[in-house]
């Protein structure tokens, strides 16, 4: 990429880490966000990112073993009457708890069975 853009290795590279869309590895088949604003996290946002940390085994921008879900921070979706919120590839859920991420992600993993 460098080479291309005339640029120096280290200039690509400043410029890839600072952007957090910009990655060096390959992203899951899934990525789950979970909001940090302020309001997510007087809701309870914080729980429920030790959940899904805990629960997928890697942290913010990892992705699992399998290499079927990434975990991202954002800062905020817009969703902010409904926190804690979370969004799954184009989808922004509302009122996340541990039992309703448990249950987005019982139905993505069955989805990416049946895709398989």
């Amino acid at each position: 990429m460098a080479d291309g853009l005339n640029l120096s290795r280290a200039e690509v590279h400043g410029v890839v880490s600072f952007y957090h869309y910009f990655r060096s590895t390959p992203a899951g088949n899934h990525t789950i966000q979970i909001c940090r604003a302020e309001s997510c996290q007087a809701m309870g946002s914080r729980g429920l990112e030790a959940h899904a940390k805990k629960v997928l085994n890697i942290d913010y921008q990892q992705t699992t073993a399998d290499g079927d879900i990434t975990l991202e921070p954002v800062y905020c979706l817009g969703n902010c009457a409904c926190s804690p919120a979370i969004r799954i590839g184009d989808e922004v859920h509302g009122h996340v708890d541990i039992a309703k991420f448990e249950q987005l992600l019982s139905s993505l993993r069955t989805q990416v069975v049946e895709v398989k």
